[in-house]
């Protein structure tokens, strides 16, 4: 079928204020944008001075954007490693990578994230393995 034919295809917009909630960690609220059985895209407010629970997003690898504010990502053993995301940065996090959002900053950060994969969208744990 070529482009165009199908009058049935329609773009789909949500806006800013039609999201829904999505899955939550304390001190993340995650909002809904589209959501299929392959993949979710949201946003996600990290409210200032939160430092959020130790969590993975199951079998998701996830793709982020900051739009706003700083973010510190800590993993690895006993969350020694850190990645320090700026606004504009554009970040990863492997499949079932354990790890915590960090925002020491004075104001909130805003990230909009593409996970793609199926399962739960976040798995909260009590922390990294020593491994």
């Amino acid at each position: 079928m070529k482009p165009g034919n199908d009058r049935h295809l329609e773009i789909e917009v949500v806006r800013g204020n039609g999201l829904r909630a999505g899955a939550a960690s304390p001190g993340i609220q995650r909002h809904i944008a589209f959501e299929t059985q392959q993949a979710i895209f949201s946003q996600s407010n990290i409210a200032s001075g939160n430092v959020s629970v130790w969590h993975h997003h199951g079998s998701r690898e996830l793709y982020g954007y900051l739009l706003s504010g700083e973010l510190r990502l800590e993993f690895g053993k006993g969350g020694s490693k850190v990645s320090v995301i700026s606004p504009g940065d554009f970040f990863r996090i492997p499949v079932g990578l354990v790890h915590r959002d960090v925002n020491s900053s004075a104001n909130e950060a805003v990230v909009v994230s593409l996970l793609v994969g199926s399962g739960p969208a976040v798995v909260n744990v009590n922390g990294p393995s020593d491994g």
